[in-house]
């Protein structure tokens, strides 16, 4: 059996997560040669409805293309966290927003604030995603960094990629200072 990777990004409508999924999918098929399938669910609200997109990245075919035991979940909102926290494998890695993350159901939890970052340093909240991407990218290593970045820069709308470089930068940077107490 190969190597199967599970990824699932979580949050409300209107924060980016189907996009972030999208991203991540073509991070790891186009730009790192593998596997990869993505799939993706959302409430019936445009915005504050649930939303959660899955990619599942691998060495080899893949066979079932959701999530069965993410290897690691985004959470980008509360009621996110409650509701996928439980698929999560035992030894897998919970990430969270902790600006909008408050109860979390373990200690063993990654919380770095990416809606502050993305309000603070890049004054433009919507880029919280790719934020979280960023450090997402570098805490788990499931896609290379030359990769996310290309597939960040092929994706947002013409006249964003700086801001949107800018952000994955500081996404990569907080997961960086994790752990530093900074």
């Amino acid at each position: 059996m190969g190597y199967r990777y599970e990824v699932r990004l979580s949050g409300s409508g209107g924060q980016g997560i189907i996009m972030a999924g999208i991203i991540l999918a073509e991070a790891a098929g186009i730009y790192d040669g593998k596997f990869v399938c993505q799939t993706q669910s959302y409430g019936p609200e445009a915005r504050g409805g649930a939303s959660k997109s899955e990619v599942v990245i691998s060495d080899e075919e893949i066979d079932y293309p959701k999530a069965i035991k993410p290897d690691v979940l985004l959470a980008m909102n509360q009621k996110s966290c409650d509701t996928y926290f439980f698929d999560l494998k035992p030894d897998g890695m919970l990430i969270v927003d902790s600006t909008l993350v408050k109860q979390v159901p373990t200690t063993r939890v990654i919380a770095i604030p990416f809606t502050q970052i993305a309000r603070t340093e890049l004054k433009k909240e919507m880029t919280a995603n790719i934020v979280a991407l960023g450090a997402l990218a570098l805490l788990t290593r499931s896609v290379s960094l030359s990769a996310l970045e290309a597939a960040v820069l092929a994706r947002v709308p013409p006249g964003t990629e700086e801001l949107n470089k800018k952000a994955l930068e500081a996404g990569i940077t907080a997961a960086k200072n994790y752990g530093k107490g900074t």
